[in-house]
């Protein structure tokens, strides 16, 4: 069987990252250096889509280490109701894969007005976005022909990470970054057949996680709409108690994505409660009765762990499309490139 681009994409995400490191370092400390001088009481996202996902996770992991608060703004904000926003003391990032849609390009450019550091993460150093902002963090991914975004998604939220640990000068994260792409390659070789098999006939199921992995639980939904027909919402492990459990009977498929972080103890907690009322767990990071674990990566940073999931998904992911009959390269009704106002 001839291999689809997403696999083929899925499969380039090391030597993306490894491209972004080297090829973008120069621009990544650039960025950093400005971050220091304008030292933003706030950073404003500005995202859509898989990349609004990016967005949430660079909202959790900077709040988490450098103690700014992180908004996501609205990009209609400006495009549609042409309202002046005041981030005369922030910072702005946009992300976009194609750095194309004019909604997102119109904002970033508000922000520049109103006197924001603006900072681009997009695939297309020369795009409108690119354009509109004072630095810009090419991600070196090379082309991406699968609608669904796998390598593109990786390198923005690996962007985010290397700037961040640049800003902060943390060691830590330097060095948790610079080891990524070798972490990426060993995700690939991880195995979620059991739950292929039990989302091979599914209709829907909850994606968890807190924190950072948050942001992954959304990017995982998201993918299991796009490329297997799968209805998929994703909840914080804290959210999901407060109403949604309450339809989780015998046999609702769970996916509780943990990694070994301050809050692995609430989302096994989480995980355990809704095994106990039947559900099919299925678990990163910790053994919890009544779930069955799945393999992820051991010994990462906790705020790279995360995404080092994302990649582990991404080629399950692939393999459970074709499996439920789905080409995930041509998701039906969607385009690769989305260009709202």
């Amino acid at each position: 069987m001839k291999q689809s681009h997403m696999a083929i994409e899925v499969a380039e995400i090391p030597d993306a990252a490894r491209r972004f490191l080297t090829l973008s370092a120069g621009a990544t400390a650039q960025a950093a250096q400005a971050l220091r001088k304008a030292d933003p009481a706030l950073l404003v996202t500005v995202a859509r889509g898989s990349s609004d996902h990016a967005a949430t996770y660079l909202k959790y992991v900077v709040e988490l280490l450098a103690g700014v608060p992180v908004a996501s703004v609205g990009p209609s904000i400006a495009s549609i109701y042409r309202r002046p926003l005041r981030l005369g003391k922030a910072g702005c990032i946009g992300i976009s894969q194609s750095g194309q849609s004019p909604d997102i390009v119109e904002m970033m450019r508000a922000a520049a007005s109103s006197g924001a550091l603006t900072i681009a993460i997009t695939n297309h150093a020369d795009s409108p976005l690119a354009a509109a902002s004072a630095h810009c963090l090419g991600l070196q991914s090379g082309p991406e022909h699968s609608v669904a975004a796998t390598k593109t998604f990786v390198a923005s939220v690996l962007a985010g990470l290397a700037l961040l640990a640049e800003w902060q000068d943390d060691v830590p994260l330097r060095t948790a970054v610079a080891n990524l792409p070798d972490a990426f390659a060993q995700a690939l070789t991880l195995d979620w057949t059991p739950l292929a098999a039990r989302l091979s006939r599914a209709q829907s199921l909850y994606v968890l996680g807190r924190g950072p992995a948050f942001a992954i639980a959304n990017e995982v939904a998201l993918k299991f709409k796009e490329t297997c027909g799968l209805h998929a919402e994703s909840f914080s492990a804290a959210e999901v108690l407060h109403g949604p459990s309450a339809i989780v009977q015998a046999q609702f498929p769970v996916l509780a994505l943990g990694v070994d972080d301050a809050a692995l103890p609430r989302l096994t907690e989480t995980a355990a409660r809704l095994a106990a009322q039947g559900a099919d767990v299925f678990l990163t990071g910790a053994d919890v009765t009544g779930a069955t674990r799945l393999p992820s990566v051991p010994g990462l940073h906790p705020l790279c762990a995360p995404l080092v999931l994302a990649v582990t998904f991404y080629a399950f992911i692939e393999g459970l499309a074709r499996r439920r009959g789905f080409d995930p390269d041509l998701p039906p009704h969607l385009r690769k490139v989305t260009q709202t106002v």
